[in-house]
């Protein structure tokens, strides 16, 4: 594949740390997510052979095409590691410019590179370089400290040393997910670029997706938390932009979900460690529903596989108002 598709009609999904894993990932590609991203990954880890760091490059031939997200403060590490992971496969880049968790901003990686723009442009330019022409994207935010926007010149810049496309959550660093995305700000960036531009933000519903491209004009939505509460986004948002006055709406079976997600998960990694990360993220898709708490004791209390999976079937039958 020589290129990554970037249309509305054409939904990614985030990389989402501790969940966009492999299995998370296959689960939302059969409701229709066209691109999906890895969680972000040190290139630091990399380099040194940090524990666990390449768990997190975990892929197979269905999982495609996959967009390996990486973070880290220094332009040489993405130099040192991203020649290893091409000779392994991987194709496709994103550069972590976004995230303002406290442990990435330690790196100097992540959202605080939007402190130290020429860094920032460095390492993109840096990963262009080694990774070739339509291989790179970044993701960025408004800028760091509130009101203090630097998204335009960082994205100019940006354009200029060869990135393929920009990914934008219209938030400042500083707000980490509070307040409101302003979807407005992707449409000044929209106009002021050539590249594509994919929206991140706010994006909880397949009604927020078509919303989001409706008001900026922008070129494709990237769903993260939207996701982690009902997978099938994807699914209601293509059915929702090519059928607009009545979308059929895909049911939601919240036991099947759950199930599938199970058995992907032991499929890829029927590790004890995967196991407990999985029984921790089946609640999050009872979120909003009666019987919620009841839900979350059922899953957490269980202790194998099998257990796991009779919990799922035993809440096959719960139902709530999906968007």
């Amino acid at each position: 594949m020589k290129s990554l598709p970037i249309s509305p009609d054409k939904p990614w999904l985030a990389p989402l740390a501790g969940y966009s894993d492999l299995p998370f990932r296959m689960l939302c590609r059969k409701r229709g997510c066209a691109v999906a991203c890895t969680e972000m990954v040190s290139v630091k880890g990399l380099k040194y052979d940090g524990k666990g760091t390449k768990d997190l490059l975990a892929t197979c031939p269905e999982d495609n095409p996959l967009v390996v997200q990486l973070f880290g403060g220094e332009p040489q590490d993405y130099s040192d590691t991203m020649p290893q992971l091409l000779d392994q496969g991987y194709t496709f880049f994103d550069l972590n410019s976004g995230c303002p968790v406290k442990k990435v901003l330690k790196t100097g990686g992540g959202s605080a590179l939007h402190l130290d723009p020429d860094r920032l442009v460095k390492t993109a330019a840096a990963m262009v370089e080694i990774a070739g022409e339509g291989k790179v994207g970044v993701k960025i935010r408004l800028g760091f400290m509130i009101g203090e926007d630097n998204y335009l010149e960082i994205a100019k810049r940006l354009e200029d040393v060869g990135i393929a496309w920009l990914t934008m959550h219209p938030r400042y660093a500083k707000q980490m997910f509070s307040g409101e995305a302003d979807w407005s700000k992707l449409a000044v960036l929209k106009e002021s670029i050539s590249i594509p531009v994919i929206g991140s933000g706010d994006l909880f519903t397949a009604e927020d997706g078509a919303e989001c491209i409706r008001q900026t004009g922008i070129d494709g939505i990237m769903f993260a938390r939207g996701a982690l509460f009902d997978p099938s986004i994807f699914a209601r948002y293509l059915n929702l932009i090519n059928n607009p006055e009545n979308p059929p709406l895909p049911s939601f079976d919240l036991g099947k979900t759950m199930e599938e997600h199970i058995n992907m998960t032991r499929k890829f990694d029927g590790s004890n460690r995967s196991f407990r990360k999985i029984r921790s993220i089946l609640p999050r898709y009872a979120k909003g529903m009666d019987g919620i708490k009841a839900v979350r004791t059922k899953l957490t209390a269980c202790e194998n596989w099998e257990e796991l999976i009779a919990a799922a079937r035993e809440v096959s039958t719960l139902t709530r108002e999906r968007c």
